[in-house]
């Protein structure tokens, strides 16, 4: 039987490779420090690619790759990756998101501790000949509040680690509940809560568009005097001008930072204040992690090779052609039902419910609760989540997810109906295809619409009384926002109600202010899809 070929770009420890090396049927191919022409032409027979951040795995490899079936990558981040360009080829991305999790607590602590103490500060000084105890005079982690922004595997881990050093900690994340905080001896809070509370503040975001310099100069205002600054997560996360300003104002006592919205980080002014702690990317830099990653990535390409299912894939696995063609269609509508849904509560999500009826009810629909969880869980989590990874990150956050399947379809030929608890609230929503008129939701909790899941939407609950309709019209109108269609659903005569508003674009916050204003309406959500 002819072995498979594993590539390796990228130095791996060599911890890492024993049980790649140990491993039969598998033929190593270990060349570092490749030029494109050269990795282009290796990848050419390659069964497997294992790499780690230096190697850019594009869409230019992946096509000139004959063999290739799986990509590893030994750590987190796949943005070196072409996950598009693989998943078309049919090619499993897997990657290593545990690896590193004890690690970058680890470091986030050593800077917390450091920064309270005036470690490196005062290191410099006896470098420079001086013995000043009185100027790194530091204060103590205990019974301080550590404000924890991001309570995903590493920020609940820096969250024990606190509890340890006896400081009390208070966090926020969208996925937090009362019950988790309570198990955890934390308390939960909303974002503005977090900062206003906490003496120390680390953040544990993932960066994109709703968390970018989410700490700007509006939330240090909200800080007390004196708070401490850590970010050991992603650049980006802190405004570093604002930072900058708010050290110098004497708002923020000093900062520990390890990642830099542009890297290397050298030449920044934050460099130059004496309250400052910085080390050069080294989160995850320990010779455990390292061989961690290699150990957890390396054992899940020898899961592939031998046939079987891997533990951390990223990328949709592929399907067979049968069964791709019965649920394909559907893949756009179940992932913006998530999104919608998403839109509909502001509570921590803890339980999805997901029933497929009618035809689907015979059809593999994992693929398909996966890209519903995918749009639930984009809201917060970002570009971060996709269809594969998305299971795995609810069970992180201890959501639960079930499937259920029925051939009654409500006189719809298929149907799909998300249904999410989160918090206190309950929402479902449903929608079908309908032949030739494309996707429709077709029923927002108890009420029934007929909607384009598409574009900007606006969900309005009011009561069931003249003139609510022409109030909103008049409203948008004098706001120069078109109204494309409506759709209005109620219970009962008098009773509650529900407007479903298609606009030409993004409504802003300042005009759903205004919608919430008027008389008999009780919320007003703009969604956008």
């Amino acid at each position: 039987m002819k072995q498979a070929i594993l590539l390796i770009t990228d130095p791996l420890s060599e911890e890492g490779m024993r049980p790649l090396r140990e491993a039969s049927g598998v033929e190593l191919d270990v060349r570092t420090g490749l030029t494109t022409a050269e990795l282009l032409d290796a990848v050419k027979t390659a069964d497997a690619l294992l790499v780690r951040s230096g190697t850019r795995v594009t869409r230019q490899v992946i096509e000139a790759a004959e063999n290739l079936k799986i990509i590893g990558r030994a750590g987190v981040g796949v943005d070196n990756i072409d996950l598009e360009a693989a998943t078309e080829r049919g090619i499993i991305v897997v990657n290593a998101p545990d690896g590193n999790t004890n690690s970058a607590a680890e470091h986030t602590v050593a800077m917390m501790a450091a920064l309270a103490r005036n470690i490196p500060q005062a290191r410099q000084s006896l470098l420079e000949g001086r013995w000043d105890r009185k100027a790194f005079i530091g204060i103590e982690l205990k019974n301080k509040t550590l404000g924890v922004v991001g309570l995903g595997r590493i920020g609940a881990e820096v969250a024990r680690r606190a509890k340890g050093q006896r400081m009390n900690v208070i966090a926020c994340d969208p996925f937090l509940t009362e019950e988790r905080a309570k198990e955890m001896g934390i308390t939960a809070g909303t974002f503005d809560e977090v900062i206003r509370a906490a003496d120390f503040i680390t953040v544990h975001t993932p960066l994109m568009d709703e968390t970018r310099h989410l700490i700007n100069a509006e939330a240090f205002a909200k800080m007390k005097n004196g708070v401490r600054i850590v970010n050991c997560a992603r650049g980006g996360i802190i405004n570093e001008d604002a930072l900058f300003n708010a050290i110098e104002s004497g708002k923020v006592a000093g900062a520990a930072l390890d990642v830099f919205e542009e890297e290397p980080f050298t030449g920044h002014r934050l460099l130059t204040l004496p309250q400052v702690i910085a080390t050069p990317h080294l989160g995850a830099s320990t010779i455990e992690a390292q061989e961690s990653v290699a150990i957890d990535v390396g054992r899940d390409v020898l899961r592939f090779l031998n046939g079987e299912p891997v533990k951390n894939p990223v990328n949709l696995p592929s399907v067979s052609k049968e069964a791709l063609a019965k649920i394909e269609p559907f893949f756009d509508l179940a992932e913006k039902l998530g999104a919608f849904l998403s839109r509909l509560s502001d509570q921590p999500l803890t339980d999805v419910n997901i029933r497929y009826s009618g035809d689907l009810a015979d059809c593999d629909v994992r693929p398909l609760t996966r890209n519903a969880m995918k749009g639930l869980l984009k809201r917060n989590l970002g570009t971060h989540v996709n269809d594969v990874n998305a299971k795995f990150l609810a069970d992180s956050f201890n959501i639960r997810v079930s499937e259920h399947k029925t051939t009654e379809s409500k006189g719809f030929q298929q149907l799909i109906t998300v249904e999410a608890k989160m918090g206190s609230d309950t929402h479902r929503v449903a929608g079908t295809l309908l032949s030739g008129f494309g996707a429709r939701i077709v029923k927002v909790d108890d009420y029934a619409v007929d909607v384009t899941p598409s574009g900007h939407l606006l969900i309005i609950r009011h009561k069931d009384q003249p003139g609510a309709i022409g109030r909103v019209g008049m409203l948008l109108a004098e706001e120069n926002i078109n109204i494309a269609t409506m759709q209005v659903g109620r219970s009962t005569a008098g009773g509650d109600a529900i407007m479903m508003i298609t606009v030409d674009h993004e409504v802003k916050p300042d005009e759903i202010r205004r919608l919430k204003g008027i008389a008999d309406i009780y919320e007003v959500r703009a969604i956008d899809l």
